[in-house]
């Protein structure tokens, strides 16, 4: 069970590959929301597509961590939402309730987001063993409320940040697909021919994550003429925005590409000198795995303030550089002036990345799945 956008199911197909592994005759499926459902069927396929996808209605309980309590209690629609998500959960429960009894799996394992709790409540109803994983340094409302049940945990980040019982509870890294590891020299060169991307330049690739980020791209949109000094861009602007980017941006060459949506991202990040991107815990640990210099844009609006806290983590170890979203909204030229800055001193860039390879832990996929396994023999 995961979000569905990215950063929730890459890591999951990594362990199911695993558990596959482990287990070739294993009967596998995942479950996800249905605003995720499409990107979520495209990952999982690229994987085995005979793995159903199925769909859950969820609700997501929405706290900004910009705003006082005070102020949330009185944004109309925002409690409005809030309570029409409450009732979406309880469908949710009934769905998978009723799911779970008619497929009766062994163990649920449920990669984080809020479409989780309901199919989680239902598993420890029913006494299926639960295990869950925890990417963020900060933990979310629903890995908080199933970590009371879980069979066992695994986390993303040292066992500090989390609350959770540490007699259940390892610190396993984040899980990612093996393709995420170094490139060398001619294997960077060969992913960018497979993009199309010329080599005779370095690859600056832009991306918000699953669903794309709005500000990012528009700040793009606005500095692209200075970026395209610097080298070769690519943007994965999200759905949402693609069709209106493509009408202002210039036609995909071997200088510029836009894409909606990427499923064989390592190949794209590989082929990469710079990436620009989110403070997503799973993209993190990807792009620490690829030892990429890296520029986060925290998004400081989102639940308990969790990409901030994310990239605290790394920028206070050296590993990234790190911009504030507002000051960049403001400044959208500030975005080319640091990547000039990292292509400037390429001994220090080299040596950030360096340190940021040091949190990546490629064995976590392999360690989750064994927790997963150990949890149905329990």
């Amino acid at each position: 069970m995961g979000g569905g956008s990215g950063g929730h199911v890459t890591p999951v197909v990594a362990v199911l590959k695993e558990i596959r592994a482990m287990h070739p005759k294993a009967e596998l499926r995942f479950w996800c929301d249905t605003k995720f459902a499409p990107q979520a069927r495209a990952t999982v396929e690229a994987f085995d597509a005979t793995i159903p996808v199925h769909t859950i209605v969820a609700g997501k309980f929405r706290r900004y961590y910009h705003l006082t309590v005070f102020q949330q209690l009185t944004w109309p629609s925002l409690v409005l939402k809030n309570v029409g998500d409450a009732f979406k959960v309880g469908i949710g429960f009934v769905q998978s309730f009723f799911k779970l009894i008619f497929w009766r799996p062994d163990v649920v394992f449920t990669k984080g987001g809020y479409v989780c709790l309901p199919v989680g409540f239902a598993a420890h109803l029913l006494r299926i063993p639960l295990v869950i994983h925890d990417s963020d340094a900060h933990p979310g409302l629903t890995n908080r409320v199933l970590s009371k049940w879980a069979t066992a945990i695994g986390t993303g980040a040292p066992l500090e940040y989390y609350p959770y019982p540490k007699s259940k509870t390892t610190y396993v890294g984040i899980p990612i697909a093996a393709e995420f590891h170094p490139y060398t020299a001619s294997e960077q060169i060969a992913a960018k021919k497979e993009w199309g991307i010329a080599t005779d330049r370095p690859l600056i690739v832009v991306t918000g994550g699953g669903l794309g980020a709005t500000r990012i791209n528009e700040v793009v949109a606005e500095s692209l003429r200075s970026l395209q000094q610097l080298g070769s861009v690519v943007l994965v602007a999200g759905a949402g925005q693609y069709d209106e980017l493509r009408s202002l941006m210039p036609a995909d060459s071997e200088h510029f590409q836009l894409y909606p949506f990427v499923t064989n991202m390592h190949s794209l990040l590989g082929a990469s000198d710079i990436v620009v991107t989110r403070a997503g815990a799973t993209t993190i640990l990807e792009l620490a795995a690829l030892e990429k210099p890296t520029i986060l844009i925290p998004n400081g609006k989102l639940t308990g303030g969790h990409q901030l806290k994310n990239a605290a983590v790394y920028q206070e170890a050296g590993a990234v550089s790190v911009l504030d979203e507002e000051f960049l909204v403001a400044n959208p030229q500030l975005l080319a002036k640091e990547i000039k800055l990292l292509f400037s001193e390429p001994k220090e860039t080299a040596a950030m990345a360096h340190r940021f390879k040091a949190f990546s832990k490629p064995d976590a996929s392999k360690d989750m799945a064994t927790m997963i396994i150990r949890a149905v023999r329990s």
